[in-house]
């Protein structure tokens, strides 16, 4: 496509340099109704970002794009939690400051991950103990052919380890427009990762916790507004029983989380530096040199860079491990999303 058409780079954290055929922002239900009904009558792809932060654009995309940005929090205090209710085009972390900063704990965990509210359901985002799950009350949905909002609660919207039933029944043809978040007045300290561990638990407050995350992250995690990244590239994978105590009976230092199911949890990151990758780099895409899960666009990356360098990684770990990693961030194609494990196997 022609450089005629909108740049899509201020609109992805990688900064990757696409365009698309048209962007457009919506700032209410209605407008994303329409953009949604614009794109049916022309036969148009269409796209839904928040932040841009998890997405790979891997060419122009030949659709419109459309900018949530659906705002407004509302609380409303009942004898044992906070409700909120909160519009999906807030920004995540601004959404945690101001839980905080109102004396609202529960939120602290999952300080500093970039996007905005309506993505963090898709995602069922997570980290240090806490995931979205955890606080969701429920999400409104708006069928965009039809106008018609309709609420799910936390139990129907099938929540997963980076995932939900917005992936699959309602990613097409849908678009999340508010989540609900229950914050409970009796709070319960979750200090089970990095430096949390050292804090005492008789005496740890919210914002102790939000500042040993915020720490931590920014010790480990590239700035996007700096170094373009979508943060941690690839889920931790998650194995059988077997296969983690082979792994760990040759890898005895890797770090693990049992699971409810028996399986165990392996942290990406940790498989990725043992096969010498930090820094390692194809064309303008490398591995960030702080955290090995985060690939970074170091020097006007393309998509193709990222590509293979993500296919590089996969390869790496798959034959040192016997674990294939799978993207965490979503791939899109000129015309919609692609699988993303297809396009690095």
């Amino acid at each position: 496509m022609s450089s005629q058409y909108p740049s899509l780079k201020p609109f992805n954290t990688l900064g990757i340099n696409v365009v698309a055929r048209d962007i457009t922002t919506a700032k209410t239900i209605a407008d994303l109704c329409d953009a949604w009904q614009t794109c049916q009558q022309k036969n148009m792809p269409f796209i839904l970002l928040g932040g841009g932060s998890n997405v790979l654009f891997l060419e122009d995309y030949h659709g419109m794009v459309v900018i949530n940005r659906l705002m407004g929090i509302q609380v409303e205090e009942k004898d044992d939690a906070w409700h909120l209710h909160v519009g999906a085009g807030e920004n995540w972390h601004h959404l945690v400051e101001y839980t905080l900063a109102q004396g609202f704990s529960g939120l602290e965990n999952l300080a500093l991950i970039p996007g905005c509210v309506g993505s963090a359901p898709i995602q069922n985002i997570g980290a240090y103990g806490v995931e979205l799950k955890d606080v969701c009350e429920y999400v409104d949905i708006v069928d965009l052919q039809h106008g018609q909002i309709k609420r799910l609660l936390a139990d129907a919207c099938q929540f997963g380890y980076r995932d939900s039933l917005f992936k699959h029944a309602y990613r097409d043809g849908y678009a999340i427009t508010a989540v609900g978040i229950k914050l409970a007045k009796t709070w319960h300290p979750v200090m089970t990762y990095g430096e949390l561990t050292k804090l005492n638990s008789a005496t740890v407050t919210p914002g102790q916790i939000f500042d040993g995350v915020c720490h931590m992250r920014r010790s480990k995690l590239p700035d996007p507004e700096i170094t373009g990244n979508v943060g941690s590239f690839f889920k931790n994978p998650v194995v059988d029983a077997i296969e983690a105590s082979e792994i760990l009976h040759h890898y005895p230092d890797v770090p693990h989380y049992p699971q409810t199911n028996g399986a165990v949890k392996l942290a990406a990151g940790w498989l990725i530096d043992q096969c010498h990758l930090k820094g390692y780099r194809i064309g303008g895409a490398a591995v960030h040199r702080q955290q090995a899960l985060v690939i970074i666009n170091e020097n006007n990356a393309t998509s193709q860079d990222i590509v293979a360098l993500a296919h590089e990684i996969r390869q790496r770990v798959g034959s040192k491990f016997n674990v294939l990693l799978e993207p965490e961030v979503r791939f899109i194609g000129a015309m919609g999303e692609k699988d993303a494990t297809e396009v690095i196997s």
